[in-house]
């Protein structure tokens, strides 16, 4: 070990924290709390803001939908048993009950033989209405003519009468004679007619 006059850098007291010449060992530097500390307050300040007002919200929340459905119920069920005193929609009116009754068929007139029946021969045969009229009167029925045709040819032996009144009288006396052919007219202006065409015998 050699020996040097001692100079300023040998005066450095033994308890100084430098080291060397020129490095001294560094403190660790300390990191601050208050951030840390300002983040807990943060967080429990939310914690209980959401524990207290939170539930408290949204019961209010569901309380207020509760009445509010409950007044809707009540002012429905109030509606419901109120009569409607809207002017726009009129009461329902029920038809008074209607009594269906049959149809009723109107009765036949009766037969009356004592209309005139009028007798014609449209044939051509001689003496035919001469001998129907008396098979007609035979019958009881009043013939006041017999004579021939002189109108419109007929197809076939038809009878004439006139009006509804006269139907029952033309049917019976179609069956008497074996004419189907019945006629509703006025134009002969007798009640009666017995009209004998093509085919009469």
């Amino acid at each position: 070990m050699s020996n040097y006059p001692r100079d300023e850098f040998d005066n450095v007291p033994e308890s100084s924290s430098r080291q060397g010449v020129h490095r001294s060992v560094m403190s660790e530097p300390r990191r601050s709390l208050w951030p840390i500390l300002a983040f807990a307050v943060v967080a429990l300040v939310i914690g209980a803001v959401a524990f207290l007002v939170i539930p408290k919200l949204i019961g209010g929340a569901s309380t207020a939908a509760g009445d509010s459905s409950s007044s809707a119920s009540s002012s429905s069920t109030a509606t419901a048993t109120r009569p409607s005193a809207s002017p726009t929609t009129p009461p329902p009116t029920t038809p008074p009950p209607t009594t269906s009754k049959p149809p009723t068929t109107p009765s036949a007139p009766p037969l009356d033989k004592t209309q005139p029946v009028n007798v014609y021969n449209g044939a051509g045969i001689g003496g035919l209405a001469a001998r129907v009229a008396q098979q007609v009167r035979g019958d009881g029925w009043v013939v006041p003519i017999s004579a021939n045709w002189s109108g419109v040819p007929q197809p076939s032996s038809a009878i004439f009468y006139n009006g509804a009144s006269q139907k029952t009288n033309a049917e019976e006396l179609g069956k008497l004679l074996g004419i189907t052919r019945l006629v509703d007219t006025a134009e002969l202006g007798v009640p009666l007619a017995v009209v004998l065409g093509p085919g009469a015998q």
